[in-house]
């Protein structure tokens, strides 16, 4: 039974009575100290581009707000070498999170902000003058902005990571009645959104959540599950040999590989697609940081990599986008490239140690991969040359070596409320009623594992592309816990969506749409003492239409 609303009076009481729990709870041996107790009307948990706004949103509406910043860095990947803004079609995208684009155009409007090249020599996309917003910049100009942004709202980011250990939610009654951190803050909040890309305090808090891909069977999907029929992108061109000593499986397998086969066609696996870091390099001479060798570099890491090329492949395996000033964001490209296939999987569920050595070893594998590129004897003389033309941005990430502070989490854990986003709402077979913001991108997915087909080759699964007809609807149900679990928890990014849905959905714009509607629907239910699940749509929708959300397609008066 779903916990009824609490009156200010009653929910005071109530939160101090829960305080007095996690208190006693965090006395004991081996737990942080408790350094004090922070109240609010909402505890936004992460400091992504999608926590930014919601903070920014409560804020706007009179609310007291914490924001927990549990990256250590405030706007997520938008901030992190993702400017290479993908959506789909930008003018599905309203409210604060284009105001936060139109920002960016106003900076490079500025002829000043264009320090290392003229304004009319930038060759790149997303600079569209008929347009009110820019698409693509520089990581330092996004950072910049977002945290202007908060301060002038007044919101400080509290660094702050989720206790998640014992006792580091409590929920009584349905509700989170307070969320502890591991340096000793206790938050009590009236409402909760979780803004990160793992989904951390939905797990916490006890919600139904999936990692990995689902069965087609589960929702009646085609693109989901095990998918080696569309894997045809991002594959291997010629015949590279699986084996250590090619032709001989008792020899083992090259790093990266795993024994055995792709599993069933359409059948469901706990993997991850890949992730990478979003590189931020330059062919700038006078900005440019030759690529670093990392220490404990193992050219057998790159074995299949080399194989490729004497296989007869000839093209640089990455996806520099031009981002103004002569710098790029670099993704991954091609059968072995930026993305760590199989180094992820266990992610999504980790501990914050063994995510931080996870990093740790995803920045070791991609910055050993592009020193291989412009240094290695077996890589083409066109493709050496090439690489050797870049290297990182002297002047982006200052503070961490120059290289994007956060890996590129395409995909943690998703939320399993009663509503699921599914292949069916995004090729616009099925539609919502009660549409918080738009989709309209690919349905996505990065390559999920490699394996060793049966004539003893390597093989890439998982890279799925399809486009979908026109931008969709996302229910707020999807943002809502199934009824019984908590009432007072929004999660606007680690969505309930599919696999193969989410990886349309999972745009950074988007993420920052479903983040502002969440807000106003925390605000509702505070303003009206309900649970997030009873929130009625003939009242929020209005109010997102007030704040600018496009909820319709086609758009209107959208250029």
């Amino acid at each position: 039974m779903v916990a009824q609303g609490w009156s200010g009076v009653r929910w005071l009481c109530a939160a101090l009575w829960s305080l007095v729990v996690v208190a006693v709870g965090h006395g004991c041996a081996g737990s942080p100290r408790v350094l004090g107790v922070e109240r609010c009307d909402v505890c936004v948990y992460g400091a992504t581009s999608a926590g930014v706004i919601a903070a920014l949103q409560a804020r706007a509406d009179g609310h007291s707000v914490i924001l927990l910043d549990c990256d250590d860095w405030v706007g997520g990947l938008t901030t992190s070498g993702l400017g290479a803004t993908d959506v789909g079609n930008k003018d599905a995208i309203g409210g604060m999170s284009r105001g936060f684009y139109q920002r960016l155009k106003q900076h490079y409007d500025d002829p000043a902000a264009w320090t290392r090249q003229r304004r009319d020599e930038f060759q790149g996309r997303g600079h569209d003058e008929s347009s009110d917003a820019a698409w693509t910049f520089e990581p330092g100009v996004a950072h910049a902005i977002m945290r202007e942004m908060l301060a002038e709202a007044g919101i400080v980011p509290r660094r702050a990571k989720l206790d998640r250990g014992p006792g580091g939610v409590t929920v009584e009654g349905g509700r989170i009645r307070a969320v502890a951190c591991t340096d000793g803050v206790v938050v009590a909040a009236r409402v909760y959104l979780d803004c990160s890309y793992e989904g951390d305090l939905l797990a916490a808090a006890g919600c139904a959540f999936t990692v990995g891909r689902e069965a087609n069977a589960t929702y009646g999907e085609t693109l989901n599950g095990v998918q080696t029929a569309n894997a045809t992108k991002h594959q291997f061109s010629g015949r590279v040999d699986a084996y250590v000593v090619p032709g001989d499986p008792s020899s083992g397998l090259v790093s990266g590989v795993h024994d055995g086969g792709p599993g069933e066609e359409g059948a469901a696996d706990a993997r991850v697609q890949a992730y990478c870091y979003r590189i931020c390099a330059t062919d700038d001479p006078d900005n440019r940081l030759p690529w670093p060798k990392p220490e404990g570099y193992d050219e057998r890491d790159y074995e299949l990599l080399l194989r490729h090329f004497e296989a007869g492949s000839t093209m640089a395996p990455w996806h520099p986008v031009w981002m103004p000033n002569r710098k790029t964001d670099s993704n991954n490209n091609g059968a072995f490239s930026s993305d760590w296939i199989g180094g992820n999987y266990d992610w999504p569920t980790a501990s914050h140690a063994e995510r931080a050595a996870l990093a740790v070893g995803h920045r070791r594998y991609q910055q050993g991969l592009l020193w291989t590129l412009a240094n290695h004897a077996r890589v083409p003389v066109k493709v050496r040359e090439h690489f050797q033309r870049f290297g990182l941005a002297a002047d982006e990430f200052v503070d961490n070596g120059h290289w994007p502070p956060l890996l590129y989490v395409r995909e943690g854990r998703r939320l399993v409320g009663d509503f699921v986003v599914t292949e069916h709402h995004c090729m616009g077979r099925e539609a919502c009623v009660d549409p918080v913001g738009l989709a309209a991108y690919t349905m996505d997915s990065h390559n999920v594992q490699r394996y060793v087909a049966a004539d003893g080759a390597v093989r890439n699964e998982g890279d799925v592309q399809v486009r979908v007809p026109k931008p969709y609807g996302i229910s707020y149900r999807a943002l809502v816990p199934k009824r019984g679990e908590v009432d007072n928890l929004l999660v606007p990014v680690c969505l309930s969506a599919s696999h193969i849905a989410f990886g349309s959905v999972r745009m950074e714009p988007v993420f920052m749409v479903l983040a502002q509607s969440a807000a106003v629907a925390a605000g509702l239910c505070i303003e009206r003492d309900l649970a997030v699940q009873d929130v009625p749509y003939e009242a929020l929708g209005p109010r997102l239409d007030a704040v600018g959300q496009v909820l319709t397609w086609p758009a209107p008066g959208r250029r």
